[in-house]
């Protein structure tokens, strides 16, 4: 897990997809969803499994989450929809995929692949089949987005004043090429992806700062979770309303984490209003 040595007196963490960048939909929608549909067989329901899959990670309050859970929770909602019943197709979600994930902290393809190394499964080896096949598609796919506007000019503001470090569940390989595109990895101590820890393990070098002086920003509620467990502040980039809220971070926000009157009324405004963009349940007729 990457250790901080504090330059300043504040930390922010930033998430990247989604969040810094305008990539969420670009990569489910046109890289990980049809290598799902196509490694796991899902052809003949291929319109419920992109459902499925769009719902846990774009428009409910798992987005943003790890991909190794994200596909058991997909597979999961795909079992339940009656249309995949009455079409008799059987969703599998392998046992040891489950349990992989249950015992794994650095959820990435490096330990996937000492575990297909080490046990020879048939179901994890296809698994990381899937996941390099994203990896690739992403590789291939994703160019020449740029972040949200006033991202730039926020790490600028905040430049000198506090240490920030990306905090994202995205393949590191994935986030440097992505930061350093667009020039922003000028303004971050380190990149911190799937394959240094969870953001829950990385946001425990908030334990550095004083109270108050710590700050996750973030698109999902998984974001947050990592950031109440680490007593951190959050600032939320409202899915959908993304430019607007970064605007708000760069014209109020920051100047409110700065002069420590962040915490109290003004974020729990904030927090009720994030919790208002993402459901917990879908809305498909038959699923409960």
């Amino acid at each position: 897990m990457y250790e901080i040595a504090p330059k300043h007196a504040f930390l922010v963490g930033i998430d990247s997809d989604g969040c810094t960048f305008d990539t969420m939909e670009l990569k489910h929608k046109e890289c990980f969803i049809p290598n799902i549909i196509n490694y796991y067989g899902l052809q003949a329901v291929s319109k419920y499994a992109r459902e499925c899959a769009e719902f846990v990670n774009l428009y409910s309050k798992s987005r943003g989450i790890n991909r190794f859970p994200a596909l058991i929770e997909a597979l999961e909602w795909l079992q339940k929809r009656p249309e995949v019943i009455a079409r008799g197709v059987k969703i599998e979600i392998p046992d040891a995929l489950r349990k992989w994930v249950k015992e794994e902290t650095k959820l990435g393809n490096p330990a996937l692949e000492a575990k297909v190394k080490a046990s020879g499964d048939k179901a994890l080896t296809e698994c990381l089949a899937w996941s390099k096949a994203v990896n690739k598609t992403v590789d291939d796919m994703v160019r020449h987005v740029p972040p949200f506007p006033y991202v730039f000019d926020s790490l600028k503001k905040l430049q000198g004043k506090a240490d920030m470090i990306v905090c994202s569940a995205t393949p590191n390989d994935a986030l440097k090429k992505e930061w350093s595109e667009h020039g922003i990895d000028q303004f971050v101590t380190a990149i911190c992806g799937q394959e240094v820890g969870t953001k829950k393990e990385v946001l425990t070098n908030s334990q550095k700062y004083a109270p108050s002086h710590t700050l996750m920003i973030g698109d999902a509620p998984g974001d947050y979770a990592a950031a109440k467990a680490n007593n951190c502040l959050f600032y939320p980039i409202n899915p959908g309303n993304e430019d607007a809220s970064w605007k708000r971070f760069h014209d109020e926000a920051i100047d409110r984490f700065l002069n420590e009157t962040f915490a109290g009324e003004y974020q729990k405004m904030l927090l009720a209003e994030f919790d208002s963009y993402l459901p917990e349940k879908p809305s498909w007729k038959g699923v409960s």
